[in-house]
């Protein structure tokens, strides 16, 4: 029987947040909070990319591993005015 490492759940388990939670804890804008966002590794992108459409329609959900990493590369290059998780 193979069991599973403990990184390799807790990815699964860990806690994941809409982009509009994140605009909300930090005091930013939606559109904002994407553009941070959107292109880190490790976030999860759910719907499509597609250029021929007007809007794009995804989805993002932002483990809380990757919020604490994009939080402490802004705190670090901007000193302590970075937004409060």
């Amino acid at each position: 029987m193979v069991i599973p490492s403990q990184i390799e759940t807790s990815v699964h388990i860990e806690r994941h947040y809409a982009v509009t939670e994140i605009a909300e804890m930090w005091n930013l804008s939606v559109d904002k909070v994407r553009e941070l966002f959107e292109d880190e590794p490790g976030v999860l992108v759910l719907g499509e990319r597609s250029p021929r459409r007007k809007r794009r329609y995804v989805t993002l959900r932002i483990p809380q591993t990757v919020l604490e990493r994009v939080h402490s590369r802004l705190s670090s290059k901007f000193g302590r005015s970075a937004p409060q998780c």
